[in-house]
């Protein structure tokens, strides 16, 4: 059984981590399947527990920018980005350091290392009670809808793991941008809760031309998320929506069309931080409801391609692409 437990019984949480165990918690993006990085065999049953493709890489948390720091090499760039987004929803891609703790399956054997220092209180206090880096995809089954809420985490991984600690709905609802800065160059691998506009005031141009999906990618992924078919519900999606049929679920945003058989608003108002948020918990009800009533797939309005509809697109694509193990209807 996996024990849901309350922010007051965050010691608990801690010492399972520190006992190899798997840890679900929130952060501001969304809830992370946590696990000691240092513990290859913790590391592995992250893999096991989601059913991760094992060359995915994982982003490895830390309770502040001098902890990260002390397992990878950062630049000036990375420091500049750490003193303006950190904590936040913000992950880098710097190279290893020699004396790394971290087991090299949670980068999947590479030369370099994802890490970030996230907002959420309780997730911060977790992290230096464990006093070690926590690797922590989202905690969910690999490829499915990232989960947003405790109760989502139970859904997908109840009994797969060891505990839930309970923070109540994540703030954001969107994974962290992912930023390659492994190179001389600033590459975009994943958009996420920092609009690449907020990023480019700090350092400059960044890099948005890798081709998502492409095969070097899917053969060596150097970021958590960058899999053609990821996000996806076990219902067909289908974007861009201009019309919609009564036997489509609908995810809108703005002023709904009409004629569906479900409807999830992400923004009525157009409002793409409060989409950002109702993203996931959307696409997990659409698809669970919409399968109940017999719905033969989700039709998802156009959101603007700027700031935080960037990174929704992305999910969006990834959720539409199609699967590889020909799973989906």
């Amino acid at each position: 059984m996996t024990e849901r437990l309350g922010p007051e019984e965050i010691a608990r949480a801690a010492a399972l981590l520190r006992a190899g165990a798997l840890v679900a918690f929130p952060t501001e993006t969304v809830y992370g399947l946590g696990a000691d990085a240092c513990n290859g065999r913790a590391v592995a049953a992250v893999f096991e527990a989601k059913g991760r493709p094992r060359f995915n890489p994982l982003i490895c948390h830390y309770a502040s920018a001098d902890a990260a720091f002390a397992d990878v090499r950062p630049d000036a760039r990375a420091r500049a980005l750490a003193a303006a987004f950190w904590p936040g929803p913000l992950s880098l891609v710097l190279p290893r350091r020699a004396g790394c703790r971290v087991d090299l399956l949670a980068s999947a054997g590479l030369d370099t290392l994802a890490v970030r220092v996230p907002a959420h209180p309780l997730a911060l206090d977790l992290l230096r009670r464990v006093d070690r880096p926590v690797a922590a995809p989202s905690a969910n089954r690999s490829g499915r809808v990232s989960p947003t809420t405790a109760q989502d985490v139970l859904e997908e991984l109840g009994g797969r793991i060891a505990a839930v600690l309970d923070g109540g709905p994540c703030p954001v609802g969107l994974e962290s941008t992912v930023l390659d800065l492994s190179g001389r160059g600033v590459v975009l691998l994943r958009p996420g809760g920092v609009p690449p506009e907020a990023i480019e005031a700090v350092i400059g141009p960044v890099g948005r031309d890798r081709p998502s999906g492409s095969a070097a990618e899917a053969a060596t992924p150097r970021s958590p998320g960058l899999l053609a078919s990821h996000y996806a519900p076990s219902l067909p999606l289908r974007l861009n929506a201009t019309s919609v049929a009564p036997d489509e679920a609908l995810l809108a945003f703005g002023r709904p069309l009409p004629g569906a058989g479900l409807v999830w608003s992400l923004s009525e108002s157009g409002d793409l931080r409060e989409a950002a948020a109702r993203l996931f918990a959307g696409l997990r009800w659409l698809d669970t409801e919409g399968a109940r009533r017999g719905l033969r797939r989700i039709a998802a309005m156009p959101v603007p391609a700027h700031g935080l509809g960037l990174a929704i697109n992305d999910r969006l694509a990834r959720a539409a692409a199609p699967r590889p193990d020909a799973a989906r209807p």
